[in-house]
């Protein structure tokens, strides 16, 4: 099913991405919020009729590296799989994907 509209903003797949200072290199914890920012702005146009991104500093490792919310309520990841199903995407191509796109920032961001 391939949707021609936008979704609500309370009704959006939120995906917050948190981000590894060391991807940064040895100065990354200087550097993270500043990136974060950088790519929050890059990035809001993926998907933007139906996810909305949060990409934000990884400081706690006890959470997860991507987490999958909508109308405040956090997803397992097979929720989150079955909600973008709808829009004909599969969770593992979707998280390979932002991966990539990061991957490409964080060489822009760091002049590379």
């Amino acid at each position: 099913m391939k949707n021609n509209f936008s979704l609500p903003q309370e009704k959006k797949l939120t995906v917050v991405v948190r981000i590894e200072p060391g991807c940064l290199g040895p100065e990354g914890i200087e550097r993270i919020e500043g990136f974060c920012n950088f790519a929050q702005a890059e990035v809001e146009s993926i998907d933007s009729d139906f996810v909305q991104w949060e990409l934000v500093p990884r400081y706690d490792k006890s959470l997860p590296e991507m987490q999958y919310k909508t109308i405040n309520k956090i997803l397992t990841h097979d929720k989150a799989a079955k909600y973008l199903e709808i829009f004909n995407k599969n969770l593992d191509e979707f998280e390979d994907h932002i991966h990539e796109k990061l991957t490409v920032l964080i060489d822009q961001y760091l002049g590379h």
